[in-house]
């Protein structure tokens, strides 16, 4: 249901950023949290699920302030896949692709996601 640029806002009441990426599995309707850029080209802040609180089309209100918003730690979107290994001891093993490194939210979903949140509703 979120969806990348909408704006999000701490329960003071200030603006923090805009939707990023959303965390979690739509196909299992699991949401884990959210991604919020505040700036076009920095790395964003994750909110996790339990500091969410209202959604509506085009906001996200925060059960969080402003300043507890800019101690949340920085976004890593996680891997694209997983290995299942009979040995390991939770089945499943996520990994990324050879010869890459999991770096975060790839720019151009940044910019994406900024360009999105600047037009006009």
């Amino acid at each position: 249901m979120i969806e990348p640029g909408w704006a999000v806002r701490s329960s003071d009441g200030a603006d923090v950023g805009h939707i990023a990426d959303v965390a979690g599995d739509s196909n299992m309707d699991v949401f884990h949290g959210i991604a919020v850029s505040t700036r076009m080209l920095a790395k964003p802040r994750y909110v996790a699920a339990e500091h969410v609180g209202t959604i509506v089309e085009g906001r996200v209100q925060l059960l969080i302030t402003g300043d507890e918003f800019r101690r949340e730690g920085m976004y890593d979107e996680p891997p694209p896949s997983a290995v299942i290994r009979p040995e390991s001891v939770f089945g499943a093993e996520p990994v990324a692709p050879p010869g890459s490194a999991v770096r975060g939210l790839p720019l151009h979903k940044r910019v994406s996601a900024w360009l999105r949140s600047r037009r006009p509703r």
